[in-house]
């Protein structure tokens, strides 16, 4: 069975579905219905959202299994959140990443050299 798409390919504009059809009785029901939020989000954006859910949330994991550097992750998020309609947050969470990687630099769990890096990412 082919994947539902959310976009016309012709002009990418959203699309509705007309009718739906039981698989086991062959029941029809007709009308407009939406496809949902998600129908939104292009083939990278599901990707990237089905990586963030597998690792339950957690941006170091999505770095390591996508091969991007932090500043990637948290930008493909925002774009994910963006287009399911919801407000993206604040530049804020750059200073927060910041006084984490601090935190993290301090506790020694990470190395300066590293914390350096993490600092000119974000």
């Amino acid at each position: 069975m082919n994947a539902l798409i959310g976009r016309c390919p012709v002009c990418s504009e959203s699309l509705r579905v007309t009718r739906l059809e039981c698989e086991s009785c062959g029941t029809r029901v007709e009308g407009t219905f939406a496809l949902g939020r998600f129908q939104a989000l292009t083939a990278e954006q599901l990707q990237f959202l089905e990586t963030f859910v597998r690792v339950r949330g957690n941006i170091k994991d999505v770095e390591r299994e996508l091969g991007m550097s932090y500043p990637t992750a948290r930008a493909r998020l925002d774009a994910v959140i963006k287009a399911l309609g919801f407000e993206v947050p604040s530049e804020n969470h750059h200073a927060e990443r910041r006084k984490e990687i601090l935190r993290e630099l301090s506790e020694g769990k990470i190395a300066a050299d590293d914390a350096v890096k993490l600092l000119e990412e974000t």
